[in-house]
């Protein structure tokens, strides 16, 4: 008994020695001297060569030779030089291990009883937060301009009305101006330009080249029966006592008077809307003209000269 009990002092006193020695601080601090650290002890009362040698483990006549055989003072700095780096690396403490548990233990443990365990708050919580997060990683935020439809930004998302109206969980169709909807991700909120091709180089030499995709194009009607048109082409504005140059005014062969289009300016992606107030026929100033439009029109979609591509959207009714 007595020598386990002096066994066990012998640990605890050891254990002890080497956490003081691994706790003692530099005396004030330390110098680098070619890599090496160099303590700077201040002397106390007690202190001589051979205590301060034994303190950090360097030898005395070292320490005393550093120091050029000063006489010790209490209260002096005095320098101690050791073999040590002066970037000295952090132990890593390694994690304690835990036993692995028998197969048939761990088995009974893992396997949760449905019928006597009650699910609590968090996991009853956990379906809707794995399907917010699959929500996130599909859609993204976009912000509704004035006069945008459902079925406008359902196309340009590459979606459906269904798919976006289940998706924010709207009770109509109605779309307020800064609304934010959660549409598909991935999908660009403008059109792509379009590839450059032969027509397109014939586009940059004659202004007045009307592109193909300018014809109309008949898709599925919206609950509210109309279509959308979409069409490409050159606009020009003109001075005409008719028609006033500060509102937002423009003309089209085929579009019924009272039509809002949207016109797009796709040098600069600038965006307006004006209102169908009439009819034009072919002139010198007009001819192979998909629109035209007062000067006020033109001033917001930055047109730099009287003749310039747009691309136009508008709805019409099933004819």
């Amino acid at each position: 008994m007595k020598f386990k009990i002096l066994l066990l002092s012998t640990i605890l006193l050891g254990l002890t020695s080497a956490l003081y020695a691994t706790a003692l601080p530099d005396s004030i601090g330390v110098e680098n001297l070619n890599g090496k650290k160099v303590i700077l002890h201040k002397l106390d009362p007690k202190d001589n060569y051979y205590s301060i040698g034994r303190r950090y483990g360097v030898s005395p006549k070292i320490i005393q030779k550093f120091n050029n055989n000063a006489p010790l003072q209490i209260g002096h700095v005095i320098k101690v030089p050791t073999d040590r780096s002066i970037v000295e690396p952090t132990p890593v403490v390694q994690p304690p291990v835990t036993p692995a548990k028998p197969d048939n233990q761990a088995s009974v443990k893992t396997q949760p009883n449905k019928q006597q365990q009650p699910q609590s708050a968090d996991q009853k919580a956990a379906p809707d937060t794995e399907k917010n997060n699959t929500a996130g990683a599909t859609s993204q935020q976009y912000k509704v301009s004035a006069h945008e439809t459902l079925y406008a930004i359902a196309k340009r998302f590459n979606t459906t009305v269904e798919a976006l109206t289940a998706l924010n969980k709207l009770k109509s169709n109605s779309l307020a101006t800064g609304q934010v909807l959660l549409v598909p991700n991935g999908v660009a909120a403008t059109p792509p330009p379009p590839a450059a091709d032969a027509n397109a180089d014939t586009a940059n030499r004659d202004s007045t080249y009307v592109a193909p995709d300018s014809l109309d194009r008949h898709i599925p009607t919206n609950r509210y029966g109309l279509f959308e048109k979409n069409e490409k082409g050159v606009a020009t504005w003109i001075d005409d006592t008719s028609l006033d140059p500060n509102k937002k005014l423009i003309l089209h062969r085929t579009a019924p008077i009272g039509t809002v289009m949207r016109i797009t300016n796709p040098m600069n992606n600038r965006t307006t809307f004006a209102k169908v107030v009439g009819r034009f026929t072919d002139s010198q100033s007009t001819r192979d003209a998909i629109i035209v439009m007062t000067k006020n029109v033109a001033e917001a979609l930055g047109a730099l000269d009287k003749r310039f591509q747009v691309n136009i959207s508008y709805g019409t009714p099933n004819e």
